[in-house]
């Protein structure tokens, strides 16, 4: 699986956090800091360090970390577009925010003075990710290696093991935290859903974010002739019928996001049309499809 059309195409706002926690984490690391850097009790509780908690939210401490914690922050771009630039910036913020709480929580009832309990990085932004990842994105393809059954989305999970054990103890706080906090964003706590930044955030976060190298949008998709409809397709046809021929032809780019989500190419085509390009409608549309 990948996260849609390649690049940061339709996701301002990740591209900026990208680039963010990757500027963060290599001013540390040239410095010599990286060791450094995470939260114990006496960086909240003795001698209030301001700066700890601001770099925790986006630094890592490790190269590993890094590497893996950048390669799901760009794969769960796809939920920006899914939801949008504004709602997904709600998203973050309380994600960050909520399992921050959480981890200074976990510090006071520990108390233990000596050592960084918990890690530095956006572990929560990218735990809460999973749960929306779980509950929302579907699988496309299952294979068995060793007798083992794995699907498209196996890869991802074991990116995020990976990122959850990388400091073990330090790690594992953190990854909690953030399942819990998508848990909540998940269950609607205080309708956080439909809450939404002004449109002026995503143009914001376009304008100082560095340009998208995303695919150039490529020639509309056509059906082979006599070629089997599958049956996302024949559901979507049943239930939202109209005159796809007479409709405007969806963008690459919009196929390509839905495609990304597990959903066929044909079928996402066919919702596209019906809700004329908007992404966010033709995945409504293709989840209730498939719930009948």
């Amino acid at each position: 699986m990948n996260g849609g059309p390649s690049g940061f195409h339709n996701a301002p706002v990740t591209r900026a956090f990208v680039i963010a926690s990757a500027l963060f984490t290599v001013f540390f690391g040239f410095q010599g800091r990286s060791s450094k850097l995470g939260l114990s009790y006496l960086d909240i509780f003795g001698k209030f360090r301001l700066w700890k908690l601001i770099v925790s939210i986006f630094a890592f401490s490790s190269t590993p970390e890094l590497m893996f914690g950048l390669y799901l922050l760009y794969y769960f771009r796809v939920f920006e577009r899914q939801i949008g630039s504004n709602k997904y910036s709600v998203f973050i913020l309380f994600s960050v925010t909520v399992s921050l709480l959480f981890d200074i929580l976990a510090l006071a009832y520990l108390k233990d003075p000596a050592v960084n309990l918990v890690t530095s990085g956006p572990y929560g932004l990218i735990f809460a990710s999973f749960v929306p990842f779980f509950f929302d994105i579907p699988v496309s393809t299952r294979f068995r290696v060793f007798g083992v059954r794995f699907s498209d989305k196996s890869f991802i999970y074991l990116a995020g093991l990976q990122l959850l054990l990388s400091s073990w103890k330090r790690s594992i706080l953190p990854g909690v935290f953030g399942i819990l906090c998508g848990s909540l964003y998940h269950l609607n706590v205080f309708h956080i859903r439909k809450a939404k930044f002004p449109e002026v955030i995503a143009s914001f976060f376009s304008r100082i974010s560095w340009p998208s190298t995303g695919s150039p949008p490529a020639a509309p998709a056509r059906n082979i002739v006599g070629s089997a409809t599958p049956f996302t397709a024949r559901q979507v046809e049943r239930n939202y019928p109209s005159a796809l021929a007479s409709a405007t032809e969806p963008t690459e780019a919009s196929i390509a996001t839905l495609v990304s989500m597990g959903f066929d190419r044909n079928s996402a085509r066919q919702a596209l049309v019906q809700a004329r390009n908007d992404v966010n409608v033709a995945t409504n549309i293709l989840l209730e499809a498939q719930a009948h």
